[in-house]
């Protein structure tokens, strides 16, 4: 599969279960997060759903605080305001070293900042770190974005810049992961001068979907016939509509999850923070699936345009020696920024999951390239 472009890369990537319909929105708000947009949709079925779906906004809260206990490192959380009445769930993690480049992570598809839990201590030893859930993610709001695109990433991208803007950045270290890697290219194409150094894991989205069939790997047909029926429909809205069932259908459909963190926990924490970051309005996984088509390629493939970013921001391309997500990229990158430091690399045993995969060796090649840069 390139860069995510397969149906289980996209449609599975996160919670690994069908798309089938619907979306809704929890009722249940604690006074921190009564400013959230209220939950997409109408009709008799999304109104069905919340008594359906066991989840909300302070189960979401709940589940990522259990992860964050484990984090020793003192920290600070916050919404980060922007306009058109949204904010930002961020976690800070300052070691007052101003003269120190700050490093800021991005989360992929169907994911948040609970994920960095294996990197936070690490990463944070000697600058400061930064990790929000983009919007329309996490704890972040969920507004609507547009159908276009090209519009709907810039929505992303700009709430990237208004919150870099309030924080108070002047230059950062972007670290994307999957969906989180298309983004911060797109921002950095955008906003050059606010990017020291881009670093890609698992990128997302840069390679064009192939042209005729020859090129592209062979898709089984119920594979095919399934993706037409569903292409409908947002790329998790199977864990809705599966209700009361679907926390038990991402622990059974995604053990490794849990085996990947069991460092940490040796119970169900990570599955459930997953869960419910997933069933909240999918705002942002609409937004992700109007940038897409079918089987999971970007409709604005960056690879077109990354030869257009400013030549000197340095690019460090990261994959998974065992990752499904095809590591050529980053070599096409090189060839496309040629007056320009790329570098390539990977990390054995890891798959697409880098961070929590092989998270030593992960947090020590991050740590090398940031003290690189200063």
């Amino acid at each position: 599969m390139a860069g995510g472009g397969a149906l289980a890369a996209v449609a599975l990537s996160f919670a690994a279960v069908p798309s089938l319909a619907v979306e809704r929105r929890a009722a249940a708000m604690t006074e921190e997060e009564s400013s959230a947009p209220p939950r997409e949709g109408s009709g008799w079925l999304s109104s069905w759903l919340p008594a359906w779906c066991p989840t909300s906004a302070v189960q979401l809260k709940e589940a990522e605080e259990k992860i964050l206990k484990c984090i020793k490192s003192p920290y600070h959380k916050q919404y980060v305001f922007i306009s058109n009445g949204n904010k930002i769930w961020t976690l800070t993690f300052s070691q007052n070293l101003s003269h120190k480049t700050p490093l800021v992570l991005l989360h992929g598809f169907g994911g948040g900042v609970g994920l960095w839990a294996l990197n936070f201590e690490d990463l944070c030893e000697n600058r400061t770190v930064y990790a929000f859930d983009f919007l329309g993610f996490g704890r972040s709001s969920r507004p609507q974005f547009e159908t276009d695109a090209e519009v709907a990433e810039n929505q992303f991208v700009e709430s990237i810049e208004e919150w870099r803007h309030k924080i108070g950045l002047n230059r950062m270290i972007l670290l994307g992961h999957n969906l989180g890697g298309f983004l911060a290219a797109a921002y950095s194409l955008k906003y050059p001068s606010r990017v020291k150094h881009l670093i890609l894991v698992e990128p997302w989205g840069f390679p064009e979907r192939p042209s005729s069939a020859e090129q592209e790997r062979p898709i089984p047909i119920w594979i095919k016939a399934l993706g037409a029926v569903l292409s409908p429909f947002n790329p998790l809205a199977g864990l809705r509509i599966a209700g009361p069932f679907g926390l038990s259908l991402v622990q059974r459909i995604r053990p490794d999850f849990k085996r990947k963190y069991s460092s940490m926990f040796d119970d169900d924490t990570v599955t459930e923070y997953i869960y419910h970051c997933n069933v909240q309005s999918p705002s942002g996984e609409t937004a992700f699936k109007n940038m897409t088509v079918p089987y999971g390629w970007a409709k604005r493939p960056m690879l077109q345009r990354i030869a257009h970013m400013h030549q000197d921001i340095p690019i460090t391309v990261i994959y998974g020696a065992r990752s499904c997500i095809d590591g050529n990229s980053g070599t096409t990158i090189q060839s496309l920024r040629p007056n320009s430091f790329v570098k390539t690399m990977a990390i054995l045993g890891a798959g697409h999951y880098v961070y929590a995969d092989q998270p030593e060796d992960f947090n020590q090649k991050i740590k090398e390239i940031c003290n690189s840069v200063d």
